[in-house]
C-alpha cells in the first residue's frame, strides 16, 4: 500500500451565517428574536457563538424571520482542531 505524500485528513465543521445575514438585512438580535419567535438568550447565544449547535426547527423559525432559505444559514469549513 502506498502512501500519499502531502495529503492530510482534513475533517469540516458547520459555521452558522445568521449574524452575517441577519446584519446584511439591518436585522438586529432583538428583532430577529421577536421575528422568529425565539427567546433573545439564545438569538445572542447563536449570534456570537457561530458553531453552536443548533436545532433544526431553530433553523427553521431563523430562515423564516430572516426570509432566506435554511442552507443559506450555514456553511462548512475546514476544522482547524482536525490538523493538530
Amino acid at each position: 500500500m502506498r502512501k500519499r505524500k502531502g495529503k492530510q485528513n482534513r475533517s469540516h465543521v458547520i459555521r452558522l451565517r445568521i449574524r452575517e445575514l441577519a446584519e446584511s438585512k439591518g436585522i438586529t438580535r432583538t428583532q430577529l428574536s421577536r421575528r422568529a419567535d425565539i427567546n433573545y438568550a439564545t438569538i445572542n447565544h447563536i449570534w456570537n457563538n457561530p458553531g453552536h449547535d443548533v436545532s433544526i426547527k431553530l433553523l427553521e423559525k431563523i430562515a423564516a424571520a430572516l426570509g432566506v432559505d435554511i442552507s443559506d444559514l450555514y456553511e462548512t469549513v475546514p476544522d482547524d482542531d482536525s490538523m493538530a
